[in-house]
């Protein structure tokens, strides 16, 4: 079974999006140089806004989870596992993570990707404070 949810963010010109190991999206407004995993801002969404149906199935280590950045025809997906720790009750952040560490920000663990894999074309629309990022969170059970 595929459960999807798609919501918009924005861009904003701090962005960096080296972190070797995290991509983060947030409700925030305001972002440093120093919050180099963030890929968008200003979101419609924090993960304890997601459907409750997903955030079920997140916690299933079996569960493959997507987040996928859209920024007209440019697409950038990270993929990773569910775990049975993961709560989704974040009320502003959610982060993909390529470690196994989870607290209340993480939205999935093992994931296949961090904002350093970004292309750097694609981080330039993202530095634009008037780009809307299209955010895509499935979560895909068997």
């Amino acid at each position: 079974m595929l459960l999807e949810e798609s919501f918009a963010a924005y861009g904003h010109p701090n962005i960096r999006a080296t972190h070797e190991k995290t991509i983060e999206v947030t409700k925030d407004t305001q972002l440093t140089t120093q919050g180099d995993c963030i890929a968008a801002v200003r979101s419609e969404k924090g993960l304890i806004d997601l459907n409750k149906e997903m955030r079920e199935a997140a916690r299933n280590p079996e569960s493959i989870i997507s987040l996928t950045l859209r920024v007209g025809e440019r697409v950038f997906t990270t993929v990773g596992r569910g775990d049975p720790s993961i709560t989704w009750r974040h009320p502003t952040d959610m982060v993909a993570r390529m470690s196994g560490y989870i607290c209340p920000r993480t939205l999935m663990v093992y994931a296949d990707k961090a904002t350093l894999q970004m292309p750097r074309s694609f981080v330039q629309l993202l530095k634009d404070p008037n780009t809307i990022v299209k955010v895509i969170i499935s979560v895909e059970t068997s």
